[in-house]
């Protein structure tokens, strides 16, 4: 059986053929068999392509048989082959697969499939899901009710006076006083942020997470949005890093390199950098707005708004292929326990490792900004465009906070919120534009990884103006309908 699924597999005589012609053509060696370097080039892998291009003279050669292989089809390859493939599956599970026969689960089954895929009664399910998964669960729950309990109870009660305190009473230099402790120091700030505030967010958006994960619904989101992402350049399958972007922007960036043209990674990383807030993020704005069902509409309508626009004009603007779709939809299934439990530690383990290095570093350089008095100038520099959007100066600090990670900053508004400095018109300009703010040190890392120098560059650049000339025009918008 091992060998019948390496080597036999029946791609018609065209492919075989082909594949013949291009392992023939192989002259160097691979940890890969030559069969397997052959079936990637011609599902036009783009590492696998570079690699033989830089390694083999005959590669001119093996991009003929490949340009004339694919031209006696009307299908890409990449979906040949893999429809092959799907039919020697489904020839093997015929053959030695028996399912049970239970008429009414298998009703109830195809019946819930068909209501979640179905755009009339699926699209109310998601909004159920959003409501009670993201909304109650993360918004509520983790966002209000947890970062309440450490932040307010915790930190602001206990910790942070007795960091205080003591950085006062056995410390004398008032310099290393700040950098521990008072307004911007690494305890009072840095890791009350990353503990208090982002903590409890991340962990209730990943039980979430991975409850709608592992129960099988997510192909079927896919399936459902499928249309509107064709409107903006993707297919269906961009929903996977799309919805891993609500818990990290970074790591969704990353999951972007399993779309199949470079143009659906190039779109999808701007609408990622631009419109999807990560989960800490998401979670902080929720719990500002989750008391003004107005302003939190307004936020929701504004956003997606402003995703589906810049998707939609990237996509007439940007050349390249259209995309495809096709995925296999496993069944639903009621989410395991353990399978829950081992992605949520996993995530939180991965997340929070990065997250707290990154906030205690944001601290010592917002410390050596007030000291060197840099911090102040970029204060300063940041107050006019703060007034052309309708915020008080203070919301200076939380774009800045931005800077390091867009978290950061979601949590300085949290802070401005608590403080009443912010109205509800301002608090919903300022949560939109943020969202809408440059990608936080994490994200632009890997789109640099991802994209190169000048596609992360160019994204950023676009970013920065669009934000705030967005916010802009989202204050005169509410403006005219008398705020909120």
């Amino acid at each position: 059986m091992p060998d019948l699924l390496a080597s036999d597999i029946n791609y018609g005589d065209a492919i075989r053929a082909a594949l013949e012609k291009i392992e023939g053509s192989l002259k160097h060696s691979y940890r890969l068999s030559r069969r397997t370097i052959a079936l990637l080039l011609l599902q036009n892998d783009e590492e696998i392509y570079e690699m033989v291009k830089a390694r083999e003279n005959s590669f001119s050669h093996i991009q003929e048989i490949i340009t004339a292989t694919a031209a006696s089809f009307d299908q890409p390859l990449n979906y040949v082959i893999t429809i092959k493939k799907q039919e020697l599956v489904n020839d093997l599970v015929t053959a030695h697969v028996k399912e049970r026969n239970n008429t009414e689960t298998n009703s109830f089954s195809e019946l819930l499939n068909k209501l979640t895929i179905t755009p009339v009664t699926g699209i109310p399910i998601l909004l159920l899901v959003l409501y009670f998964g993201l909304y109650q669960f993360v918004g509520v729950f983790g966002a209000g009710t947890l970062v309440d309990f450490l932040e307010a109870d915790i930190f602001e009660r206990y910790i942070n006076p007795l960091v205080n305190a003591l950085t006062d009473r056995y410390i004398p230099w008032p310099a290393i006083q700040d950098l521990i402790a008072n307004d911007y120091g690494i305890i009072t700030l840095g890791v009350r942020y990353a503990i208090a505030i982002i903590l409890p967010i991340v962990g209730t958006f990943f039980i979430a997470f991975s409850i709608i994960e592992d129960s099988g619904y997510l192909p079927r989101l896919a399936l459902l949005v499928d249309r509107i992402f064709k409107k903006i350049g993707l297919n269906g399958r961009a929903v996977i890093p799309m919805a891993l972007g609500f818990g990290c922007d970074t790591m969704a960036t990353m999951v972007t390199r399993t779309l199949e043209t470079k143009r659906e990674r190039v779109i999808s990383t701007l609408l990622l950098a631009l419109a999807i807030p990560c989960s800490a993020q998401l979670g902080v704005i929720l719990a500002l707005l989750s008391g003004k069902p107005q302003a939190l509409a307004a936020w929701v309508i504004f956003i997606s708004l402003v995703f589906l626009f810049i998707g939609y004009l990237t996509a007439k603007l940007m050349p390249g292929e259209k995309p495809l779709f096709y995925m296999e939809v496993p069944p639903l299934r009621m989410p395991t326990l353990a399978n829950v439990f081992s992605k949520t530690y996993t995530r939180m383990q991965w997340y929070f490792l990065e997250i707290l290095p990154i906030f205690i570093l944001a601290s010592v350089l917002i410390w050596a900004g007030k000291l060197t008095g840099l911090f102040d100038l970029v204060i300063k520099a940041l107050e006019p465009v703060m007034e052309l959007i309708g915020l008080p100066p203070d919301a200076a600090v939380a774009f800045l906070f931005g800077f390091f990670r867009r978290d950061y900053g979601a949590a300085g508004l949290f802070d401005l919120q608590q403080s009443g400095a912010l109205t509800t018109t301002q608090l919903v300009v300022a949560a939109a534009t943020l969202t809408l703010f440059v990608p936080c040190i994490a994200q632009f890392s890997m789109m640099l990884k991802e994209r190169g120098l000048k596609t992360a560059l160019a994204i950023a650049g676009f970013i920065f103006p669009f934000a705030f000339l967005a916010g802009y025009t989202f204050n005169q918008l509410l403006k005219l309908i008398g705020g909120i």
